[in-house]
């Protein structure tokens, strides 16, 4: 499930079964449903987190603080609950009964309120954190060689040298010219 169209048509020529989210987000979870004869997916990964489009008037209010110098943004952030929690409530909708959902998108506010006992009635299982880089980098980065044996260069959208990678972040954040993972190369 997602809404940019390069990453729909990247997990598709992958052989995935995706679903457009502006085309089925009246519909999402009954399509989901109809999709899994009616039990829901066993996981689900959030990896959107706050940048889930769930309201107009949440979106306009992240990006004004956006604008916000870091020390008052944060603030009004924590405070205020500006978080666009949409993505994780789509995901405790559609996920089956002791189903796992995976958080690796991230949340920054505390004033959002979690369905605490529809996860609870669900059985739903949270996992979530920060990649434990430390942890597993021995372990990935044979796989990640010139030799790319998992073709993961196949996933860059856009391959740049490393001194432009200050343009190239500021045109991923923007989503511009189809910017969605960037290889920056030395």
């Amino acid at each position: 499930v997602d809404l940019v169209p390069d990453r729909l048509s990247g997990a598709r020529e992958r052989g995935a079964e995706v679903l457009d989210l502006i085309e089925h987000e009246a519909d999402l979870a009954e399509t989901i449903r109809q999709m899994t004869d009616g039990r829901g997916t066993d996981s689900v990964i959030d990896a959107v987190g706050m940048e889930a489009h769930g309201s107009p008037g949440a979106k306009l209010a992240q990006q004004v603080a956006g604008l916000l110098p870091d020390s008052i943004a944060e603030q009004l952030m924590q405070k205020a609950g500006m978080d666009r929690m949409h993505a994780f409530y789509l995901a405790i909708d559609i996920v089956r009964r002791g189903g796992t959902i995976s958080l690796i998108g991230v949340y920054g506010g505390m004033a959002d309120p979690l369905p605490l006992l529809t996860i609870f009635d669900k059985q739903i299982q949270l996992r979530m954190g920060q990649a434990n880089v430390k942890r597993w980098v021995d372990d990935i980065m044979p796989l990640l060689t010139d030799d790319d044996p998992l073709g993961a260069e196949q996933f860059a959208s856009h391959r740049v040298p490393l001194d432009q990678a200050p343009d190239a972040y500021s045109k991923f954040q923007k989503k511009e010219d189809g910017f969605f993972k960037v290889l920056l190369s030395p």
